[in-house]
């Protein structure tokens, strides 16, 4: 039997997820994963040993020159034949950034559902977004609920403020596929589409009634996913750091 895959730690998400040529439109893409991308992130723009990736990752130094090597081939074959390069997924653990405010404590049995959030209504553009609206549900019903700054962060830093505050689903209006992302590899459970006052979409998520669209981008913000979401699919998620 083959040992379990160490998941790999993770000290900052990437910011940016796609990188394409722009003289060609792209056939291919090149998926790399996020510990491959932190090993490059380590070795070449820290310049870190191998030995010193390697603790850091929280894996052997073996590792590190496996997941180095893959991650540098990729580069590679994106540089060389004009492929898309995508960043996502991986055996991960993630590193929550540094909050600079106090968040409400969260319950075993709670899922915490942050929204995007300007003057009362769900807020359409998620990569600009200023301010966060946390609610914490349980049995269906909101009990208790609390407004938080982002401190500036950019649209890749977003997905680690809503990690480190225990969110466990993001509710908005257009949101980029780096940011989807992102919120994937963090755990957080994502419904896009939604327009109106913030109050009313977390109170139809905690019930599961809420209507959004799993194909919202930023610049698509009118059409609604015909189906309810149910309570068990909202819960379908890793949450790290809770």
């Amino acid at each position: 039997m083959p040992r379990p895959i160490r998941c790999r730690r993770i000290e900052r998400l990437p910011v940016y997820r796609s990188f394409s040529p722009d003289d060609i439109t792209a056939a291919e893409s090149v998926q790399m994963t996020v510990d491959e991308f932190e090993a490059l992130r380590l070795l070449d723009d820290e310049g870190l040993t191998q030995e010193a990736c390697a603790a850091r990752m929280n894996i052997a130094r073996t590792t590190v020159t496996a997941i180095y090597d893959s991650a540098r081939k990729k580069v590679a074959d994106a540089l060389v034949h004009g492929k898309r390069l995508l960043i996502t997924g991986g055996c991960c653990e993630f590193e929550p950034v540094e909050l600079h405010q106090i968040i409400m404590e969260k319950g075993s049995n709670t899922m915490r559902i942050a929204v995007t959030y300007e003057s009362g209504e769900v807020y359409q553009h998620f990569g600009h977004s200023e301010q966060f609206k946390l609610y914490d549900a349980e049995d269906g019903k909101i009990i208790g609920e609390q407004v938080v700054d982002t401190n500036g962060s950019g649209h890749g830093a977003l997905a680690g403020f809503l990690q480190a505050a225990h969110v466990d689903a993001l509710i908005c209006g257009g949101i980029g596929r780096g940011a989807q992302m992102a919120l994937a590899d963090a755990g957080i459970k994502l419904y896009a589409g939604v327009q109106g006052l913030a109050d009313e979409a977390a109170k139809a998520l905690a019930a599961g009634t809420l209507k959004y669209d799993p194909d919202a981008h930023c610049n698509h913000h009118g059409h609604h996913h015909d189906g309810d979401c149910r309570h068990d699919h909202c819960a379908d998620h890793h949450c790290y750091g809770n």
